[in-house]
């Protein structure tokens, strides 16, 4: 059984068919891409798996339970977590605090412990602490915990992104353009992050990106899409030999 599987998902926008029968199968421990020209359906898709969207048709199974009819927030607690194409974080919030504030809903020493501050209270939040240091060195960012997000450079702050996504426990990991900006020195420490990530957690990962040295060189296997259709699947070898994908995406501009 395979960790993630997507079946025959179809979404219509109003009249717009903008995914037609997709189908996916993420096993534990693998890294995906899926790539296409821009408006393929690619975020798309990653809404719809992630709860965003609900698809017209078709199902989404993780670990073998049906969650095609989930909420967001029930769907990361079951374990999907994700970054997005465009960052979202907190303007005035520290970095610490973005990633403790994506763990609070693992906590469990409820109202009573918060009011009147708890043994329970004070480990768990000890363990949190902890955790989001630990997620903030593994991303390269320790030194940054105290600062306010927004004082950031931008690398950085996808940093903080990746860090409090893997806050949740995902069991899948969704990155969303990932390098979306990058210079070419903080795509390559991205790169390598993605890398680590994957290492010392052993987490399924599912990336969209527009640049093919990091789709090539990260993924096992990929996807291509096109008008909301995988046209093509298989090793980076075998995608980028294929001549549909050649002809959709490849032969087009894009940032190697």
């Amino acid at each position: 059984m395979p960790l993630l599987e997507v079946r025959k998902m179809t979404h219509y926008f109003g009249g717009l068919r903008a995914v037609n029968n997709y189908n996916l199968a993420v096993e534990r421990e693998q890294v995906r891409g899926l790539i296409g020209p821009n408006g393929a359906g690619k975020t798309t898709i990653f809404n719809l798996i992630t709860g965003v969207y609900h698809p017209t048709e078709g199902n989404i199974l993780l670990e073998g339970e049906d969650i095609t009819r989930l909420e967001t927030n029930q769907i990361a607690d079951r374990g999907l977590g994700r970054t997005f194409q465009n960052l979202r974080l907190w303007r005035y919030l520290s970095v610490l605090d973005h990633v403790k504030m994506a763990r609070y809903s693992k906590l469990t020493y409820g109202l009573a412990g918060a009011f009147f501050g708890t043994a329970k209270r004070v480990n768990e939040e000890k363990a949190t602490d902890a955790l989001a240091m630990e997620l903030l060195e593994l991303v390269g960012i320790p030194h940054l915990a105290d600062q306010i997000v927004t004082n950031l450079p931008y690398g950085a702050q996808r940093r903080v992104e990746l860090a409090r996504a893997l806050a949740t426990e995902p069991k899948v990991l969704f990155l969303d353009e990932p390098t979306a900006g990058m210079n070419p020195e903080e795509l390559i420490q991205m790169m390598d992050i993605i890398r680590r990530v994957h290492r010392e957690i052993g987490l399924a990962i599912f990336l969209i990106e527009h640049r093919m040295k990091v789709v090539m060189e990260l993924c096992e296997i990929i996807q291509t899409l096109n008008f909301g259709e995988v046209i093509a699947e298989g090793t980076p070898e075998e995608i980028r030999n294929n001549p549909l994908v050649i002809e959709a995406y490849l032969g087009k501009e894009v940032v190697l």
